[in-house]
C-alpha cells in the first residue's frame, strides 16, 4: 500500500466499523446505532458472535499474560487493538510488570479519541492511527520509537483483524506478517487470529454482508488452513493452532465456542 497514506480523522456514524460492531458485543458503549444494526443482521446468519467475542477477548488477555509470563516479554505491539475496554493489553502486561510497555495501532479514529483519553496517564503506552499493513509508518512512528526496543523481544498482535484486510501479494496478512518477522529479534512472539468457516456459503455470505456494511472496509472470512500458513517458521507455542476459547483456558469451566458456523482460530508463535 502507499506508506503513509493519510487517514481520516473524522468519526463517521453513518457507515459500521468492525472496531465499533466489536466494541458493542462485548458490552461496550462507544458504538452507534448503525453498529448495533449491523451486528442485528449479522447475527441471523452467524448467532454465535457475541459468545465468539468475548472468548475471543479473554483469549488475548490469557495469550499477553503467557507471553509477559513465561517468555519474558515487556513490549507488545498490538495491531488493530480495537476500542478500550476492561483489561486491556497494558493492563495485563503491566501486572506481570509495571514495567512493561505498549503501543496500540488502529486505523479507526474513534480509537485513536477514546484510546488517547484512556492512556492519558499512562506514560508507558501509546495509541497511534495506522493502517496495519503501513509497516513502515508503525514502525517509525515517534510513540513506537519511544517505547519499543526492537533489538529485543516483542510481543506482536494480529487478533481478530486480519479478517478486516483483503487478499493482496503486496499487503495481505501473509505480506505483512512477513513485513513485521523480518524486523523483530529472536525470542519474539506474534499472536494472530482471525474469523475462519470451514462452511463456503457461511464465508460468502458473512464476507459479503460485511463488505457492503463496512463500505469496502473488509477483507474475508478464511479457512484453517489460511491461518496455518502465517505461522510457518514460526516455532508454534502449545497448544498450538485452535479455536481460541481452547487456548489455554484458566479453568475447565471457562466459557467455550458452543457452535461451530464459524470461530476465532489462531495461536501465538515464536521467532526462533
Amino acid at each position: 500500500m502507499e506508506s503513509g497514506k493519510r487517514l481520516s480523522t473524522k468519526i463517521d456514524a453513518t457507515v459500521p466499523t468492525a472496531a465499533r460492531m466489536y466494541d458493542h458485543y462485548l458490552g461496550g458503549k462507544d458504538n452507534y446505532a448503525v453498529d448495533r444494526a449491523a451486528c442485528e443482521e449479522l447475527d441471523k446468519v452467524v448467532p454465535s458472535t457475541r459468545a465468539l467475542a468475548v472468548n475471543n477477548r479473554h483469549f488475548l488477555q490469557r495469550v499477553v499474560r503467557t507471553l509477559a509470563q513465561e517468555h519474558g516479554i515487556r513490549q507488545f505491539l498490538d495491531h488493530g487493538s480495537g476500542l478500550p475496554t476492561q483489561n486491556n493489553v497494558h493492563q495485563v502486561a503491566q501486572r506481570v510488570d509495571p514495567n512493561s510497555r505498549v503501543v496500540y495501532v488502529d486505523n479507526d479514529p474513534m480509537v485513536l479519541v477514546h484510546g488517547r483519553a484512556l492512556l492519558d496517564q499512562n506514560d508507558r503506552t501509546a495509541v497511534i492511527q495506522a493502517d496495519l499493513r503501513d509497516t513502515d509508518v508503525i514502525f517509525s512512528d515517534p510513540d513506537t520509537q519511544r517505547l519499543i526496543d526492537f533489538s529485543q523481544p516483542v510481543g506482536v498482535l494480529f487478533n481478530s483483524v486480519f479478517h478486516c484486510i483483503p487478499d493482496s501479494e503486496a499487503d495481505g496478512p501473509l505480506a505483512v506478517v512477513q513485513r513485521v518477522t523480518e524486523r523483530l529479534a529472536p525470542g519474539s512472539c506474534l499472536v494472530m487470529c482471525q474469523l475462519v468457516s470451514e462452511d463456503p456459503q457461511v464465508r460468502e455470505h458473512v464476507t459479503d454482508f460485511m463488505d457492503k456494511a463496512t463500505q469496502g472496509h473488509w477483507g474475508r472470512v478464511r479457512e484453517e488452513k489460511d491461518v496455518a500458513q502465517w505461522f510457518e517458521g514460526l516455532e508454534i507455542l502449545e497448544p498450538g493452532l485452535v479455536e481460541v476459547s481452547t487456548w489455554r483456558p484458566d479453568n475447565e469451566v471457562a466459557p467455550r465456542q458452543l457452535t461451530q458456523e464459524w470461530i476465532e482460530f489462531g495461536g501465538a508463535g515464536r521467532i526462533l
